[in-house]
């Protein structure tokens, strides 16, 4: 064979082999749902161009690895908050106003699960919308690996980490919160019928992305999906800041009144609403909700001094060490032992079942100076208690041993306020 030859063959097979990873690319592109189910770790449809690779190891690996994260999340997190909102929410407004949230339709969905429409705001853009098949072998499992690393903090802590969203979801292979909320969609078991990226302008319009019309105040993508009933629901997540100098000038707003009245969920939200920098999405949540479930990084108690009900649950023990200026004396009475509900699941800062605190404040005009439901005796009489901690009864599961990477990422959230999902990063 001759020295021409043998350098024609390996010419040829370098092109084939540089080809065969993008085999996928002379397919149509997935289906949305196909795309969520194979970024969630779930097999696609049989005759998707995704369900090739479900037979290669990396994403068997990942779907292994996705199959026990959710299977554990499930069974300390999601099933005991299932049966709280079961117990403690009987009137769910058909829309949820869930800002600061970032990514996180995860917990949105768990305490709203019959919401119609979910409007979400963070500060992390959207991306685009994710095709897999423009991707190679060795990208898409790069790109899972990343999509992992992203959701460790949100999976075992309840919170993303501002300074590890910046890298995880601009500078990934799969960017933006797009594959996120598709990921959270799959594996709540929604399907997911449509996935469009939005520009909002100054009046709160919304418009079509590819439309690039001009002076967009705000970044978003839309999500049209269904659970196993099939009424088909709707997501808006918004890339927009919600600080008194944009918000009033962005359209966020003007948007969110065409929806009325709803409620709204606030969680690991920075304190910012303790801020007057953000006086002016305070007073919308307050002015605009039925309801707020928010723990005590949310709205300050003193704003709902008159024309509240206060339904306490869990435990206040104050800010973590790096906000703990914004300590409420007024909170800790409100969460006094004989008015406070025990809660088996940990939320937000707090992050440990025992000291997470929750606090529904339900709009009532005839309410005044504090309104504060006392605890439900069936909730108090299902363990001992010290304090307002309900002690664990023998038959539940005791908190997991922590890894040295967990100990360590959770040192990191203690300690270093730029760390944790907000606004307040340099």
């Amino acid at each position: 064979m001759t020295t021409r030859l043998i350098a024609t063959i390996a010419a040829i097979l370098t092109t084939v082999l540089s080809l065969a990873p993008n085999v996928a690319s002379a397919a149509p592109p997935a289906s949305a749902d196909d795309t969520a189910r194979f970024l969630a770790g779930l097999p696609p449809s049989a005759n998707s161009p995704l369900a090739a690779y479900t037979k290669d190891a990396f994403w068997k690996q990942h779907a292994q690895i996705f199959n026990a994260s959710w299977n554990g999340l499930d069974k300390r997190q999601l099933s005991k908050i299932r049966g709280f909102v079961s117990k403690n929410f009987d009137n769910p407004q058909p829309v949820l106003f869930y800002f600061f949230s970032g990514a996180d339709f995860l917990y949105a969905d768990a305490f709203f699960p019959s919401a119609d429409t979910y409007i979400m705001a963070g500060l992390e853009p959207p991306g685009p919308v994710p095709d897999l098949s423009r991707l190679s072998r060795g990208e898409l499992a790069v790109g899972l690996r990343e999509l992992r690393g992203s959701l460790d903090s949100v999976l075992n802590y309840s919170f993303f980490r501002t300074r590890s969203m910046r890298i995880d979801f601009g500078k990934a292979k799969l960017p933006g919160t797009l594959p996120v909320l598709m990921t959270f969609l799959a594996r709540s078991g929604k399907t997911i019928y449509d996935v469009s990226l939005i520009d909002l302008q100054s009046d709160g319009s919304l418009h079509p992305a590819e439309d690039k019309v001009p002076n967009a105040t705000a970044h978003g993508a839309k999500i049209v999906f269904s659970d196993n009933v099939g009424k088909k629901r709707t997501l808006y997540y918004f890339s927009t800041d919600l600080s008194d100098g944009a918000i009033k000038t962005s359209g966020f707003t003007q948007f969110c009144d065409t929806f009325g009245h709803g409620d709204s969920f606030i969680k690991s939200a920075s304190y910012l609403m303790h801020d007057d920098k953000f006086s002016s999405v305070r007073d919308y949540l307050l002015n605009h909700s039925a309801s707020i479930l928010e723990d005590d990084s949310g709205i300050p108690i003193r704003f709902f001094a008159h024309g509240w009900n206060l339904h306490p649950y869990g435990r206040y023990v104050g800010p973590i060490a790096l906000f703990g200026g914004k300590y409420q004396s007024q909170l800790a009475k409100v969460f006094s032992k004989d008015r406070t509900t025990p809660i088996d699941f940990g939320l937000g800062y707090r992050w440990r079942p025992n000291e997470s605190n929750l606090l529904l404040a339900v709009k009532d005009d005839t309410a005044t100076a504090m309104e504060i439901t006392p605890s439900a005796p069936e909730a108090i009489a299902s363990g001992k208690t010290h304090g307002n901690v309900r002690e664990a009864s023998a038959d539940e599961p005791r908190p997991r041993k922590r890894s040295r990477y967990h100990s360590r990422h959770r040192r990191q959230a203690d300690s270093n306020p730029y760390a944790i999902f907000g606004y307040s990063s340099p």
